[in-house]
């Protein structure tokens, strides 16, 4: 099991949900809304502008699922929020050693 986080431009949410809704046995999705700037080495000539408003506002998701889908779900995530330009944002996945439904305390 694995939980998988990605950070990325905001407008790209609506097409990433319903790319994802389309995996078979996608677990579900938690959304929150973050702000975060890019390394500053690869922009070549900041503005005084981004040097002033250098935190941009981003959406960060999170689930947990089985390690059989995280490749697919990767996958989705890096195509769907991809728009090949600085800032399009980072996903990454870190091992889940256990993980329980608050509902009824069954494992998933």
């Amino acid at each position: 099991m694995r939980e998988i986080r990605a950070v990325f431009r905001p407008d790209r949410l609506h097409v990433l949900r319903r790319a994802l809704r389309k995996i078979p046995g996608f677990p579900g999705l938690t959304v929150i809304e973050v702000k975060g700037f890019t390394a500053p080495a690869l922009i070549n000539n900041p503005t005084l502008q981004e040097e002033l408003t250098d935190f941009a506002g981003k959406v960060m998701i999170y689930t947990i699922a089985a390690d059989d889908m995280v490749d697919s779900i990767v996958d989705v995530i890096l195509r769907e929020c991809q728009t090949g330009l600085i800032g399009d944002g980072i996903v990454w996945s870190v091992p889940v050693e256990t993980a329980r439904r608050i509902r009824d305390g069954s494992p998933l």
